[in-house]
């Protein structure tokens, strides 16, 4: 269910998740699927989403403290380049208490990475039970990327596809609810955040001089998203396609993806294993 009094008319669980006849490039970037407020009432609900968050939050890793927590959340972000996944990570996983999350940003694997497959970095990476994991890039890379630029043979991008299956439907057996987000934004939109960076000397550090060979190949990382839908979009680990070209829904988005999550769990403060009465007169006497 939509968090109550805020401005969604739909789950975004519904409203977002790709389903059998999905079709990326009938998506506009533009659009607010779901929620009917504003930008000024979605910064509202961002920030009222905070405390709810960082109240679930807390009691899954208060569980996890205590030994009974059986549920944690993987959270993976993938995206074309300045799409806004770092704003995700600042703006919505960045209200919770720290300590409960664990965010990995996945770069070009190394020489002992590449030495074992593709998957075993990323297992060594998921998060414990009580925990919110938050993969900035993840192994979606590899049939991505891997896929546009050739980076392994036709027939090993394929095998990547079915060991993503098993690989996610075994951690999905395990506990952990796994939040597949691929945030949209259009080829003008993209322009326009890089030609910020190029003129904004404070913002000059994020700029990539790479991102601009990767935006010749637009419709070729197009068609290999379609492709990961197509093929990894599972009951178990489905994928929701937010349209990003207004950061404040993209960030509500996400917050909401997570809140349903954890609504669902339901993690509850774990009961004292101690007297408390006894504990509080012991205190007041000491």
């Amino acid at each position: 269910m939509s968090t109550d009094h805020s401005g969604w008319k739909a789950a975004a669980s519904e409203v977002l998740r790709v389903g059998p006849d999905f079709r990326l490039g009938a998506v506009d970037p533009e659009t607010t699927p779901g929620y009917e407020g504003g930008k000024a009432r979605g910064a509202a609900d961002l920030a009222g989403g905070i405390g709810q968050l960082s109240e679930l939050q807390e009691r899954l890793f208060a569980e996890s403290r205590v030994g009974v927590a059986k549920d944690s959340v993987l959270l993976v972000l993938q995206a074309m380049d300045s799409a806004g996944k770092g704003g995700i990570v600042r703006h919505v996983v960045g209200g919770v208490d720290p300590q409960g999350v664990h965010l990995t940003a996945f770069k070009a694997p190394t020489a002992e990475e590449r030495a074992h497959d593709f998957l075993w970095r990323i297992e060594k990476r998921l998060p414990e039970h009580g925990f919110i994991g938050v993969f900035d890039r993840s192994h979606y890379e590899d049939v991505l990327i891997g896929r546009v630029r050739q980076l392994a043979p036709p027939e090993e991008i394929e095998r990547r596809y079915d060991a993503i299956n098993a690989f996610e439907a075994e951690i999905a057996a395990s506990g952990t609810r796994i939040i597949k987000v691929m945030l949209h934004i259009s080829r003008h939109e993209q322009k326009k955040r890089l030609s910020e960076r190029l003129e904004r000397p404070d913002k000059h550090w994020k700029y990539n001089p790479g991102d601009v060979d990767e935006r010749l190949l637009w419709d070729d990382y197009m068609a290999a998203f379609q492709t990961v839908f197509e093929r990894t979009s599972t009951a178990a680990a489905p994928w929701y396609v937010v349209p990003a070209n207004s950061k404040w829904y993209a960030r509500l988005a996400v917050q909401e993806l997570l809140l349903e999550t954890l609504t669902a769990i339901d993690p509850q403060w774990p009961a004292a294993d101690y007297d408390v009465e006894a504990e509080k007169k012991r205190l007041a006497a000491s």
